[in-house]
């Protein structure tokens, strides 16, 4: 199930230079998971009544292409590594210029946080098993 969003970059996302600053690739990856979550139910609300929530260990970003500012931005995500309990996963995010050109990459490990304890935790078994429908990345392996 591949999960894509289509953005317009905003003036809040340009740097002096006139081109999307840094950072701001990195905020729509997250949205963009953010919002796969919620399209299947797991919504914020969701997440704060659960006592549950997304974390990452590692974001690594690789600039390859400008973009500037009322450019549309595709986003997808692809599994880079999952494992077994679906308590790790990894996603590589795919951000494309509107001649789907990739302009960037947004590679992420992360895991499931119990925001009551503070500690890592295994996702309900639906959360599990969504996170494994994502689609696979090149890159994947088990974790």
């Amino acid at each position: 199930m591949m999960f894509e969003k289509t953005y317009t970059v905003r003036w809040a996302d340009m740097d002096p230079n006139g081109h999307m600053r840094h950072s701001a690739y990195n905020d729509y990856a997250a949205q963009h998971r953010i919002e796969f979550l919620a399209a299947s139910g797991f919504t914020l609300p969701y997440f704060a009544k659960a006592g549950l929530g997304p974390i990452l260990f590692r974001e690594d970003t690789r600039f390859l292409k400008e973009l500037h500012i009322n450019e549309a931005l595709r986003v997808g995500g692809e599994l880079s590594g999952l494992n077994a309990d679906g308590s790790r996963w990894n996603i590589v995010h795919t951000l494309y210029k509107p001649d789907g050109r990739p302009a960037a990459t947004v590679s992420v490990e992360g895991a499931w946080l119990d925001l009551r304890t503070r500690k890592l935790t295994t996702p309900p078994p639906e959360i599990a098993a969504l996170m494994a429908e994502l689609p696979r990345h090149e890159s994947y392996r088990d974790l």
